[in-house]
């Protein structure tokens, strides 16, 4: 073989298997360590340090902290990778925001409404604000923004994720709203398709269809709905969510009190599956109750029990309050 061969076979052999430098950004958590293991496997992308990177996946939602803030470092890691040519955004479905006139589902086309006063869903709606201007700037950018439902596993559920999922199916009184829940592996495997595709546009991430309010009840392990008068159903409400372990971020109430379901079809068409269901996935990543563990027919005499008992108590406040009435009157 010719020296001008060798060097040619040589030129192929290195284009061949030169790989995508990729870094991931604000990674610290569960998804950050999933998405690194699929890019170490991977035979077409390679981790990278951010000054020489040509694929930036920032993982917005990853840590979950609304405190920390969804833009923090992000328009930093933009202005300092230099050769980025491709960024891969995880944002969240909340940025639709949750209302009663939601569509169901919800497409990648809807208006994003977040909670005014949810600042984390707002920080993300604006990330991806700072990203497609990123885009326009130069010819030849593309942008994947991926918008998960509410992910979890067993090895980690965010601050965030765990208060959601501690909110939905436990309203008194009241119906609860359909809810999807995603695996951190099924978002893991959105990112690694969305990087390697270099797909450009905006993509929901979730399982193939929702759980009904009262099947998120039935797994959250809350005891069968008590009817209660309106004003009495809002007090307990309102203190059933007051005390629910961790901090509540302010606004985060609405997305557990109407629909926010997204439609997955063209995260679908571009070669994702799901492999995990919105009942598995909230099962693994939330902790079981003792209610869950009860027969049917134990769980049916305690709630006999437990409706005797408020009903007694119900009893014993009217009568109180009568003879409180007929003492004031003088009678």
């Amino acid at each position: 073989m010719s020296p001008a061969s060798t060097a040619i076979a040589d030129n192929a052999d290195t284009a061949a298997t030169a790989k995508t430098l990729v870094w991931v950004g604000n990674g610290t958590g569960g998804l950050g360590a999933r998405v690194l293991r699929l890019l170490a496997a991977s035979d077409r992308m390679h981790t990278a340090e951010s000054n020489s990177c040509e694929v930036l996946i920032w993982l917005s939602g990853d840590n979950a902290a609304p405190e920390d803030g969804a833009l923090s470092g992000f328009s930093v890691a933009l202005e300092e990778c230099h050769n980025v040519r491709h960024v891969v955004l995880v944002s969240s479905a909340m940025v639709y925001g949750a209302w009663a006139n939601n569509p169901v589902p919800l497409t990648e086309d809807a208006l994003l409404r977040p909670d005014v006063e949810f600042a984390f869903a707002r920080q993300l709606g604006a990330a991806e604000q700072l990203v497609d201007a990123w885009r326009r700037e130069l010819p030849g950018r593309t942008v994947t923004v991926l918008r998960p439902a509410v992910a979890m596993a067993a090895d980690d559920t965010s601050r965030l994720a765990a208060a959601l999922a501690a909110g939905m199916g436990q309203r008194v009184g009241e119906a609860d709203p359909p809810a999807q829940f995603l695996h951190l592996d099924d978002l893991a495997d959105a990112i690694l398709l969305a990087t390697e595709q270099l797909l450009d546009g905006v993509f929901n991430v979730a399982p193939d269809g929702w759980i009904a309010g009262e099947r998120v009840r039935a797994l959250a392990g809350a005891v069968p709905r008590l009817k209660l008068p309106d004003r009495v159903n809002e007090v307990v409400t309102n203190l059933r969510w007051r005390f629910q372990r961790g901090p509540i971020p302010p606004g985060l109430r609405s997305y557990t009190r109407s629909t926010w379901l997204v439609a997955n079809d063209r995260l679908k068409a571009a070669g994702w599956q799901p492999n995990v269901t919105n009942e598995q996935a909230y099962v693994e990543g939330t902790e079981g109750k003792w209610w869950t563990m009860v027969s049917p027919k134990r769980r049916q005499e305690i709630t006999l029990v437990a409706s005797s008992v408020g009903a007694l108590a119900l009893l014993a406040f009217v009568v109180r309050a009568v003879r409180r009435a007929r003492r004031s009157r003088g009678v």
